[in-house]
């Protein structure tokens, strides 16, 4: 008895959160032990300084202007009908839009480097880190690089195995601790080849993915100059911007918190911040775990016409958060042993820091269990509209209570706030969508 389309779907969605759970595990333990490694190597101020320029880095993999995700969209949509002449025509363009993309992006950001005192950006002692221009150029040549191949990554999302893609990733991660570890065990404790083995080390294992996944696994995708097609882009320029925009407006908000702390506080004020941020987002990437193969199987459901599927996803989503809500709880209780085994007596955490970062990650983690339904629905405006009124507040927002406050714990809180109007509303536009209410700005 062949199985249904929903069967099939519910199949694959079990068998990539079982994978994910395995691989984002494995991911964890290699953030958790990249931690000590990276602190006890570089000492608490470089290490600061290496998160904020790791944080801003992130900025480049987001100058996508939204084709990664716009483009699993199209291949979840593609694939759904077998269309395989289709997706190999997108796939191929959305290649040649990156490189066309990141390789003005790369020139313009070495010459900023070279013109600015990058010393006093990021606030950082030149008697301490007497190589940080050479420091940013090189990690942005690799990491330039790696934003035209981690395309891999969003091509797996769209066929609906987001295991495969975070396969690609905790291998990277995993390389890089041993690279790491290398640099700590020498002795040498540079800033330069820590930087280095990070950015080298992703890029790597995406380099070595292409054969496997366009010579073995899926030839028929294989990205070709004779199936570039621009008009087959504009597809997903649309969508895309609208995820470019969302994008942006999260770097504004998350990315750019270790460069404020660094302004505002010091770079040494980064390190606790970090840690008990990788501490809570455990459960973020847990969540993650479960919500991102429903992102594209919703594309899967939506294109034909399976709402009911859609509804009794989102109840077992329901019962998980319950149950991320009571892990957090234990891990605030928790936090005091665990930071005293994970990092030892090198910096001392308040509990009030504690406290307010799980507050931040669940509602990061609430406002998620709504958003990724919504992306695989292609309902991106009202995100669009509030994610970027969160990002014009919060800066001028942080930097008024900072100099009021002068405490970080305020900073955090700040964070909060702005978040939480974005996570009502996708909770009433996701409401109004599976009941067939939204009309209107609901419905776009």
């Amino acid at each position: 008895m062949s199985l249904s389309s929903s069967q099939q779907r519910s199949i694959l969605l079990k068998k990539n959160i079982i994978a994910s759970f395995l691989i984002k595990g494995w991911s964890a333990l290699v953030l958790l032990l990249m931690v000590p490694a990276t602190l006890h190597c570089l000492g608490v101020y470089k290490n600061g300084i290496w998160l904020t320029i790791s944080s801003m880095l992130v900025w480049i993999d987001n100058m996508d202007v939204g084709l990664g995700n716009g483009l699993r969209n199209k291949v979840a949509e593609y694939m759904a009908h077998d269309d395989t002449y289709r997706t190999r025509r997108i796939i191929s363009s959305t290649f040649v839009l990156l490189i066309c993309i990141i390789i003005p992006i790369l020139f313009a950001l070495i010459a900023l480097i070279l013109a600015c005192d990058t010393y006093s950006f990021f606030n950082v002692s030149p008697s301490i880190v007497d190589n940080l221009d050479q420091i940013l150029i090189v990690t942005l040549l690799f990491v330039c690089t790696s934003f035209v191949f981690k395309l891999i990554g969003n091509i797996y999302m769209g066929l609906q195995l987001p295991a495969i893609s975070n396969l690609l990733i905790v291998i990277g991660q995993s390389l890089a601790l041993i690279g790491t570890y290398i640099v700590y065990y020498k002795g040498s404790h540079s800033l330069m080849q820590i930087a280095l083995v990070n950015t080298i080390a992703p890029l790597v294992i995406y380099l070595l993915s292409i054969p496997y996944t366009f010579y073995y696994k899926y030839p028929q995708l294989r990205p070709s100059l004779k199936f570039v097609d621009l008009t087959e882009a504009r597809t997903i320029i649309k969508t895309g911007l609208h995820f470019f925009i969302i994008q942006i407006s999260g770097i504004i908000l998350f990315a750019s918190s270790n460069l404020l702390i660094s302004k505002l506080f010091s770079p040494d004020m980064v390190t606790p911040y970090q840690i008990t941020y990788r501490y809570f987002s455990i459960m973020l990437v847990v969540f993650t775990v479960i919500c991102m193969p429903f992102w594209n199987a919703t594309t899967d459901a939506y294109e034909k016409k399976d709402m009911q599927w859609i509804r009794q996803a989102t109840k077992k989503l329901r019962i998980m958060l319950i149950g991320i809500l009571i892990g957090m709880i234990i891990m605030i209780l928790v936090s005091k042993y665990v930071y005293a085994i994970w990092i030892g007596q090198i910096i001392s955490i308040d509990l009030n820091m504690s406290i307010i970062m799980a507050c931040y990650i669940f509602i990061l983690i609430y406002s998620m269990r709504y958003s990724y339904f919504l992306n695989g629905l292609g309902k991106l405006r009202l995100q669009l509209y509030f994610s970027t009124g969160a990002a014009i507040v919060f800066i001028p927002l942080a930097y008024l209570v900072t100099s009021l406050t002068h405490n970080i714990i305020w900073f955090i809180a700040v964070m909060c706030f702005v978040n939480i109007p974005g996570l009502i509303v996708n909770r009433m536009q996701f409401c109004k969508l599976i009941n067939h209410k939204a009309k209107g700005i609901w419905a776009l």
